[in-house]
């Protein structure tokens, strides 16, 4: 199994969960968060004055998979979050160990 996680552009995440759906994902979990890559933020003007947004609003997303789907998943992410502009986001992959169910106690990709 498979542990995926990928910071995305806000306004992308509806065209990740679709994506993500016609694969058979069936749970994902997003949280709203704040970070910078290369481009350490940016500057904006509010009222006429400039400041400096130091971390940039984005998307994590977080999905457990099947081996045999991770690079579908991973692929799919890429295709439906690019925009083709700087802060377009990263993917990671992580191995994972155990997953457990908690109302039915299977485990392993059955869990999933």
């Amino acid at each position: 199994m498979k542990y995926i996680v990928a910071i995305i552009k806000p306004f992308k995440l509806e065209e990740v969960r679709e994506a993500l759906g016609a694969l058979g994902i069936q749970g994902i979990t997003v949280t709203e968060v704040k970070g910078h890559g290369r481009q350490r933020g940016h500057t904006e003007f509010y009222r006429g004055a400039e400041y400096a947004v130091s971390f940039v609003p984005k998307i994590k997303i977080e999905v457990a998979v099947d081996n045999s789907l991770a690079d579908r998943v991973i692929e799919a992410i890429q295709i439906a979050a690019q925009t083709g502009q700087i802060g377009d986001g990263k993917i990671f992959m992580l191995p994972l160990e155990l997953a457990v169910r908690v109302r039915t106690g299977e485990t392993g990709a059955s869990a999933l």
